[in-house]
C-alpha cells in the first residue's frame, strides 16, 4: 500500500492556506517547502487532489498546475488505478547547484541576519513550550527518535535529519503558528546550512546541544530547553555570520 505523509510530523502545519500574490507560485512554494524539509519523504504519496486544493484554498486547476510543474521538474510523479496519486520522486533541491558558503551568505546580506534573530527568538521559545507540555507517548516517541536520526553522519541526509528535529520540536510546542514560523525560517536558511562546511567536532557539538534540549523536553524543564536552544542557536549564528567575513 502507498505511504502517505499524513502521521509525518503532524504538529507542522504542512498545507497552510495560499493567501496573496501569485496562487501557482506560492503553491508551487507550499509543494516544494514540504518535500524539502522532509515533511512528505521519498515514495510517500501527496494527499488526494480535492483534499490539499481545499487544504491550500486554491483551486484544482491551480494546483493541478503547481504539480504539474514539479513533476515536470521530476521531483512528483503521477500515477493512475486504485494504488495511483500523486508520489514524491526526489527530494533535493529545487534550484540549480548551490554556490560555496561564503558566496551564498554574502547574498543573502542582512536577510541572514533577520533570519538568524527570528530564529533565535523562535526555537528556543519553542523548545520551552514543549517542555511545559505533558506530551503523549507517540510525541515523545516522535521526538527521541529524531534525535537518533539526527546524529547520522552522512551529509547527503544530516541536514535533512537535523532539520526535522527542530520541526518535530516545534510540533511539540503545541502552537501551529509558531510551527509554521520555525518551517519558514528553516526553509529560508535551508541551503546556507547545507553548503557550509561539515566538520567532525561541529557535529558532536551539536549532537550534545541536541540530546541536552530533548532530555529538557522530555524532562518537563522549559528553562533548561530554553537555554540549551539559545546556546545552540548561537552558535549555529556566529558560524553563518563568520561567513559574510
Amino acid at each position: 500500500m502507498p505511504r502517505t505523509a499524513a502521521a509525518r510530523l503532524p504538529g507542522v502545519p504542512m498545507w497552510r492556506p495560499v493567501r496573496g500574490g501569485n496562487a501557482f507560485e506560492i503553491t508551487v512554494a507550499r509543494l516544494a517547502q514540504a518535500i524539502r524539509l522532509g515533511l512528505v519523504g521519498v515514495g510517500e504519496r501527496l494527499p488526494p487532489e480535492r483534499e490539499l486544493a481545499e487544504r491550500l484554498q486554491v483551486s484544482r486547476v491551480t494546483l493541478r498546475e503547481a504539480i504539474g510543474a514539479l513533476r515536470e521538474a521530476g521531483y512528483l510523479e503521477s500515477r493512475r488505478g486504485r494504488a495511483g496519486g500523486t508520489f514524491v520522486m526526489h527530494a533535493g533541491r529545487l534550484e540549480p547547484a548551490a554556490p560555496d558558503a561564503a558566496a551564498l551568505a554574502r547574498q543573502m546580506g542582512d536577510t541572514l541576519h533577520d533570519a538568524l534573530d527570528f530564529r533565535r527568538v523562535l526555537d528556543p521559545g519553542a523548545a520551552a513550550l514543549a517542555a511545559a507540555r505533558s506530551l503523549s507517548a507517540a510525541e515523545r516517541a516522535g521526538l527521541a527518535g529524531c534525535l537518533v536520526a539526527s546524529r547520522e553522519r552522512e551529509p547527503a541526509t544530516r541536514r535533512l535529519h537535523d532539520s526535522r528535529l527542530h520541526l518535530a520540536i516545534a510540533a511539540a510546542s503545541g502552537c501551529a503558528s509558531v510551527a509554521a514560523a520555525i518551517a519558514d525560517v528553516q526553509l529560508r536558511l535551508d541551503q546556507l546550512l547545507a553548503a557550509i562546511p561539515v566538520l567532525r567536532r561541529n557535529l558532536d557539538h551539536s549532537d550534545r546541544q541536541h540530546a541536552v534540549i530533548v532530555a529538557a523536553i522530555l524532562g518537563g524543564d522549559p528553562h533548561t530547553a530554553r537555554i540549551a536552544m539559545e546556546e545552540h542557536c548561537d552558535g549555529t549564528a556566529e558560524l553563518l555570520r563568520g561567513l559574510l567575513g
